[in-house]
């Protein structure tokens, strides 16, 4: 056997030749799909007799959904705890002992019983760019290199040296790459580390609200109490939202910091600040005059509070501040991530600051979990010390393969300067035809040529129209995944079109804490993915439009066939891309 017909072997897990194996993995045109049977739970009376086997990737119509229980219940998901010992560790005390369904089980298990179009889970459903399979398909077969045994804990050399290169362009100063870079499985064991090497009980971890949700319960493992400072919601006038056709009964806004939100969350225990920018769920961009105040805020609290930040987004950022992008200009600096500020580049914050990131975003390649901490010795070496008692190291393949992939992703790309200027305009495309899907529907919707913006999600605002539709009896109504075992507007409206409308989004609940869920603050959000395939984007625009209408017509698509390729054509400016296809 060839060592590369040998790698399929070695590639499974990834489905990259697209090559089928024991019926397991397929790929078709620019979508992976990948069909693994996983043990699900049933939640009946005879849930105790049998776990019957089910393919979590296949819905009713016998579709494959990409995401193996990512966002369903599996098996191994804690959805009910009749049988769980009455003693428990702490780290589940901390967390506390789940008793039911949450919103990602939930909306998986919507996901699979319905033909839905999936703007929920935040992953890209096409395959990695194909520089970036080839240097995985040569890491796995260099002889040479070898690289399938254990690798430096720390993190794999030809990867950390690549990285501190990147970052000593980021950060403007020389980066150690065996002292100052620390590689994890993912940025989540980026953020986990840093906060168990930082936090002690007792301490309290800063949480700018809305947030990403895995935080709250990151800072509760390691023993610190999360502290909510609210971004507050700037509505546009209606005069100046662009509405083309005058009339809305909704407009979008943004999100911004209030400083006297943050200097009144200080306390002498403030061990921590997370900052995520671009921000999951917003897709807000923190000024750099917001981030000074950030600066400010650790400055205020003490010499014992570090800021974490979260920049797995850098990459994305599809609408960059213009005064920050002039600025760079007219210092005559060229920055890797045009419109993003690296807050260790601001004055006196890099002993302050432990900078996370990942590859999975930038190289729609989220499987391969590969994160890093970059940050002075004095808060990396910590990490460095715990790494091997949680897992001896990342994938040595995947590393080697990442730092082959860094190297090339400068090259020109499709016509583009660069991979990186080809993501931001590819990104800005799909989120121009989400945006208009979404504001023709009567959703409210960021400017972006005026609101800076990153990542790949829209935070939309539900319009009056758009609630009006939703019918009565289901607002407000029982369900035991919601908080509070009750479907606010955003959870109801999410669930009613997932069920009746063809179109999958995330509500607003779980991004904001228990007490502001209470006051309302999250019933005029939804969350929607743009990392889709046009095909997606396509169907899901369909779905929405009809809901506008108030009803479900299978000849709409055809209807609006010809009007949405108008879009496609006029936001992807010359970008090749799939041909829509109608159902």
């Amino acid at each position: 056997m060839s060592p590369r017909n040998s790698l399929l072997y070695v590639l499974l897990g990834l489905g990259v030749a697209g090559v089928e194996v024991s019926g397991a993995f397929t790929s078709t045109k620019n979508t992976l799909k990948r069909s693994r049977r996983c043990s699900r739970v049933d939640t009946s009376k005879e849930a105790g007799k049998e776990i019957a086997l089910t393919s979590l990737h296949e819905n009713a119509a016998g579709d494959s959904d990409i995401a193996p229980c990512l966002d369903g219940a599996c098996a191994t998901d804690a959805t009910s705890t009749p049988d769980m010992p009455r003693v428990v560790g702490e780290s589940i005390q901390r967390l506390g002992i789940a008793t039911g369904p949450t919103v990602w089980s939930e909306f998986g298990r919507l996901s699979q019983k319905h033909k839905v179009a999936n703007l929920g889970q935040g992953f890209p459903d096409w395959l990695p760019p194909q520089f970036a399979v080839d240097s995985l398909v040569e890491a796995a077969v260099d002889v040479a290199e070898s690289p399938h045994q254990y690798t430096r804990t720390a993190g794999h050399p030809n990867l950390v040296k690549a990285l501190a290169g990147r970052y000593s362009v980021h950060l403007r100063r020389e980066i150690d790459a065996m002292a100052e870079v620390a590689v994890t499985v993912g940025a989540s064991q980026a953020l986990y580390l840093s906060l168990q090497t930082l936090v002690k009980p007792g301490d309290e971890v800063i949480l700018f609200e809305p947030f990403f949700d895995l935080y709250v319960n990151q800072v509760k493992l390691a023993g610190g109490t999360p502290v909510y400072v609210p971004l507050t919601f700037v509505p546009y006038s209606l005069e100046d939202d662009n509405n083309d056709n005058g009339e809305t009964d909704v407009v979008g806004g943004e999100w911004i910091l209030e400083p006297i939100n943050l200097q009144n969350a200080l306390s002498p225990k403030t061990r921590a600040i997370v900052l995520n920018s671009p921000h999951n769920p917003t897709g807000k961009i923190f000024t750099r005059e917001e981030m000074e105040s950030i600066a400010n805020a650790v400055v205020t609290a003490g010499p014992q509070c570090v800021v974490l930040t979260d920049e797995v987004y850098k990459y994305i950022t599809h609408a960059p501040p213009k005064e920050d992008v002039q600025d760079e200009s007219a210092r005559g600096f060229t920055s890797l991530c045009p419109g993003h500020i690296q807050f260790a580049s601001l004055p006196g914050m890099w002993d302050r600051t432990i900078t996370i990131s990942s590859a999975g975003k930038t190289f729609s390649a989220t499987g391969w979990q590969v994160g890093w901490c970059v940050g002075p010795k004095e808060l990396i070496s910590p990490i460095h010390q715990l790494l091997p008692y949680i897992q001896f190291c990342a994938s040595t393949v995947i590393q080697e393969a990442l730092a082959r992939t860094l190297a090339k992703a400068d090259a020109p790309y499709e016509g583009f300067p660069s991979y990186y200027a080809y993501l931001k305009e590819s990104y800005t495309r799909k989120r121009d035809l989400l945006s208009n899907a979404l504001k023709a529907a009567g959703f409210g919707v960021p400017d972006y040529d005026t609101t800076p913006g990153g990542g790949f999600f829209i935070f939309a605002r539900i319009g009056k129209s758009i609630a009006d539709a939703l019918p009565a009896e289901r607002k407000n109504s029982p369900n035991a995944a919601a908080p509070g075992g009750i479907a606010r507007q955003d959870w109801a409206l999410c669930q009613w079109m997932a069920e009746e409308k063809g179109v999958l989004c995330i509500p607003s609940t779980p991004f904001f804490s228990s007490e502001r869920v209470a006051e309302g603050a999250s019933d005029e959000f939804i969350r929607v993915a743009f990392c889709k395939t046009d095909g997606t984007i396509n169907e899901a625009a369909s779905a929405l439009f009809d809901i506008q209408r108030g009803r479900r017509d299978s000849s709409l698509n055809k209807e609006n066939a010809s009007s949405l390729e108008a879009d496609l054509e006029e936001a992807g400016d010359g970008i090749a891309r799939e041909r829509i296809e109608t159902r």
